[in-house]
């Protein structure tokens, strides 16, 4: 097994688990969600906290299979695969990462 299989395995794992644990814990399971933790109790009822974890464990979920098909096809075909994997998986991933608190939550708000 050469090492980009073991790093694509290495990153799909935790990613699987934490999707699963989003799927068994529901709406909450919102409050693993960094930034969304923080908010006041008052601010988190405007949101739903249903569909954040509905979309994290989604999200979750998408990245692992990513990796795990990287892993599959770099370790079947060529490590290229992998490679490409972990590229599509990096731009996923900061395509969902917000700095900013409002930005992040803000398709959430209730109401709207």
């Amino acid at each position: 097994m050469n090492s980009i299989v073991l790093m694509c395995l290495v990153i799909a794992v935790p990613f699987g688990i934490l999707g699963i644990i989003f799927t068994l814990l529901k709406e909450k399971a919102a409050m693993l969600i960094s930034g969304f933790n923080t908010l006041p109790m008052e601010e988190r009822e405007q949101y739903d906290k249903k569909r954040i974890s509905t979309d994290m464990r989604n999200s979750f979920f998408l990245w692992s299979l990513v990796m795990f098909l990287g892993a599959g096809l770099s370790y079947l075909i060529s490590y290229y695969f992998g490679i490409f994997s972990f590229v599509v998986w990096l731009i996923l991933l900061i395509k969902n990462v917000h700095l900013d608190e409002d930005k992040a939550f803000a398709k959430y708000k209730k109401g709207e």
